[in-house]
């Protein structure tokens, strides 16, 4: 079984990949290939909500804050202020991407490019 730290450390591997996969969704529409950029976007739904899921799941086996000093549960909670609205927001941007509501997408894309900008940052900010 990991512990909180090793849980951690992977959240943080995970994130870094998800990141990736989302610059080249957006190097895709630099390149005008909305198509790519749709495909690349449903790989970062699918394995971000995987993630998301799969964090969800150890967090009810292991409690991770345990082994976090005060300073370090204020910056998991911090983080999750960020990341628990950004993995919401997913669902709606996948939806409007495939229904070609560009409007609401931009929209959307400009929120979430804010959280998940805020995900990273904090994340990556986290003890292991």
């Amino acid at each position: 079984m990991p512990t909180g730290p090793q849980i951690i450390l992977l959240l943080k591997i995970l994130v870094l990949c998800v990141t990736v996969l989302l610059f080249a969704s957006l190097i895709a529409l630099l390149l005008r290939q909305p198509r790519l950029h749709g495909h690349i976007n449903t790989a970062f739904f699918v394995l971000t909500m995987l993630t998301v899921v799969g964090f969800e799941v150890m967090l009810q086996l292991i409690d991770v804050s345990a082994s976090f000093d005060e300073n370090s549960r204020r910056a998991l909670y911090t983080h999750l202020w960020f990341s628990i609205p950004s993995a919401l927001l997913l669902p709606a941007m996948i939806v409007s991407g495939k229904m070609r509501r560009k409007r609401l997408h931009l929209a959307l894309a400009a929120v979430f490019s804010a959280l998940w900008a805020g995900t990273v940052i904090t994340g990556m900010r986290l003890p292991h």
